[in-house]
Formats: structure tokens, C-alpha cells, sequence
């Protein structure tokens, strides 16, 4: 008599183990998986944090860094990097105000005074985003809301050939002797910093011709500070398109957008005359 219900004790103690081990086994799983992920570097081999590597910046001019250091914005939402990086632009071109009623830019005034709907729509969160044609009509829409005088030069790179290279060194090395101009770039993120694939816009703020290197201000800032890149990663990263997933920027690669201004005093705009 006392057999079987030595056995039916033990067969339903294993059971409860089995049932315990289970969500146990799905717990440990999802235990490593998160250490996994926290202890994943902020930035992958191709990403040099600006602190970690200030000695251009000490022994060069840089004049494109001090020109956009004051006025460098965080984007607003997840999709706003363009609204962002083209009103660090406008500040950087317009410099500071001279008199105490004229406002610097922000996102939401830059949205205000172009007046585009669809920019609007595709950078709240969860936003579309631009694609690289939309960025450079952004640009020179933005310029002109603020009456900026203006001159813009694009390159848009088809390969990775070393001629191609070589186009993009000699832009950023012209664009790094002084502050009259200043360079966009708009690229796959992730090739740059390992983490999120998918394309992003940001002022580039030196070029370090010695060691081929490129200082991108990310306006990404809930996860980055600027850092360097070498030139031939900023190349590929241009270069590779947007995974499918990204609808309306599926397949888009990238480039490089340099605004020149024509001259130094420029006319308020309506919107500093108000």
C-alpha cells in the first residue's frame, strides 16, 4: 500500500521541480541576456569619445568646433536629428545675436519659421525622418527663413573607391581652415557607434587631416557625445543604406552637405525684426 504512494510523491515532486525549473531556466536566460547588453560598450572599436582624445583640439584652431560648440542641440525626439543638426547650423552661421530681443534657434522656432508640414510630421517621436534629398532642401530652406546668404556644395559618394576617399579628404580639409563653412553629413549610425542601424544627420566639427579622423557632434544626445571617426569609416557609413525596415528611408544612403556663406554681415530676418 505505501509503495505506490511512494512513488506517486516522488513523481509529483519531480514534476513541481520541472515546472519550477522552467520559468527558473526562461529567468537566467533573460538575466544573461540583459547582463549581456549592460555591459556592451557605449561605443564599438570605430567611435573615440571626445574626452578620451582631446589633443587636436589643444594644439589646433578647429575653427569649425568653436563655431558649433556653443549652439550644439540635442535632438528633441527620436526623429528630430535634422531639425537638430540645421539649427545648430543656422546658429553657427548667424553667430551669436547682437541685441538682448533677438532669441538663438531652437527646433521648435526653426519648425516655426520654415513652415513645413511635412518636417513637422516626420520628426515628432516615432517620426519618419528625412531622407538625404529632403535634408538638403531643409538646409537651404532653413538658411533662407533666416536670411542667411548662402552658397551649398553636396557629396553624395556612389562607392568606396579610393578616388572617392580622396574627394571626401580634400572637402573636409578645405572646410577645417576656417569657420565660414560648415559640413553636415548624413549617415548610417550604427556603422559609426555599433549600436542603432539605421541613418542619422550631424555637424561635422573637425577634421584631423594628420590622422585621417573626423570629430561628428552627434546630436543623438540621450546616448552620445561627439567623437572621432576615421575618414574611411564616415565613408562607409554614408555608403551603407537603411535596412528595409525604416519605410520611407529603406535603402537611403548618405553624404556630405557643406554651406559656405557669401558674406559677413547679413540682414535680420523677419523673424529677428519681430
Amino acid at each position: 500500500m505505501h509503495m505506490p504512494l511512494i512513488r506517486l510523491a516522488k513523481a509529483g515532486r519531480q514534476q513541481l521541480v520541472r515546472r519550477a525549473l522552467v520559468p527558473l531556466a526562461l529567468l537566467v536566460i533573460a538575466t544573461s541576456l540583459v547582463s549581456a547588453e549592460a555591459l556592451k560598450p557605449k561605443f564599438g572599436p570605430h567611435a573615440i569619445p571626445i574626452a578620451q582624445s582631446p589633443e587636436y583640439l589643444r594644439a589646433h584652431p578647429a575653427p569649425d568646433y568653436w563655431a558649433l560648440s556653443p549652439y550644439y542641440l540635442p535632438q528633441m525626439t527620436n526623429s528630430a536629428c535634422s531639425l537638430a543638426t540645421i539649427a545648430t547650423l543656422v546658429n553657427a552661421l548667424r553667430g551669436l545675436p547682437r541685441h538682448a530681443h533677438q532669441t538663438l534657434v531652437t527646433q521648435a522656432t526653426l519648425l516655426d519659421a520654415v513652415a513645413s508640414r511635412q518636417w513637422a510630421e516626420r520628426t515628432v517621436e516615432g517620426g519618419a525622418g528625412v531622407t538625404f534629398e529632403e535634408f538638403r532642401a531643409y538646409v537651404g530652406i532653413s538658411l533662407a527663413a533666416y536670411g542667411l546668404d548662402w552658397d551649398m556644395d553636396v557629396l553624395r559618394p556612389a562607392d568606396n573607391s579610393p578616388a572617392t576617399l580622396e574627394r571626401v579628404r580634400a572637402l573636409l580639409s578645405e572646410n577645417e581652415r576656417t569657420d565660414d563653412d560648415i559640413v553636415l553629413v548624413y549617415f548610417n549610425q550604427g556603422v559609426l557607434t555599433g549600436d542603432w542601424d539605421g541613418p542619422h544627420t550631424a555637424p561635422i566639427a573637425a577634421y584631423d587631416a594628420e590622422r585621417r579622423r573626423v570629430l561628428v557632434l552627434d546630436v543623438d544626445r540621450q546616448w552620445y557625445v561627439p567623437y572621432w571617426t576615421s575618414d574611411e569609416k564616415l565613408l562607409e557609413a554614408m555608403l551603407r543604406p537603411a535596412p528595409r525596415e525604416h519605410g520611407l528611408l529603406a535603402d537611403e544612403t548618405g553624404g556630405l552637405i557643406r554651406v559656405t556663406k557669401r558674406r559677413e554681415d547679413q540682414p535680420l530676418s523677419a523673424i529677428d525684426r519681430r
